[in-house]
C-alpha cells in the first residue's frame, strides 16, 4: 500500500513508498519517458519506478524532528517537463 503525499510521517526506522501520481496532468496518449527523484541530505532514496503515469520512491532513514523535500522530475513523450515536491515529516511512532 502506498502512502498518502498530504502530510506523509515517516519513522526514522521505517522504509516506506510514496506516489507521485501524474495522471490528471498528463493529456491523453502522453506517458513519462524519464524521471528523477531528489531528496535533501539525510533521507535515503532507495529505488524509484514509473509505471501507468505513477512515480514510486522508496525512502529510508531521515532524523527525527527534521522535514525533508522530495522532488520528482518527470519528462513526457510529448516532451513536457514539470516537478512535484512533497515533504515528508520524519517522527518518532
Amino acid at each position: 500500500m502506498s502512502l498518502t503525499l498530504q502530510n506523509p510521517l515517516k519513522d526514522p526506522s521505517a522504509v516506506l513508498d510514496y506516489v507521485f501520481d501524474w495522471n490528471e496532468w498528463l493529456a491523453t496518449g502522453e506517458t513519462i519517458t524519464d524521471h528523477t527523484i531528489t531528496a535533501d541530505t539525510g533521507i535515503t532514496v532507495d529505488s524509484s519506478t514509473e509505471d501507468a503515469g505513477k512515480v514510486t520512491v522508496w525512502l529510508s532513514g531521515g532524523t527525527a524532528g527534521i522535514n525533508y523535500k522530495v522532488a520528482c522530475l518527470i519528462t513526457t513523450s510529448a516532451g513536457r517537463t514539470d516537478e512535484r515536491t512533497i515533504w515528508i515529516k520524519v517522527t518518532d511512532r
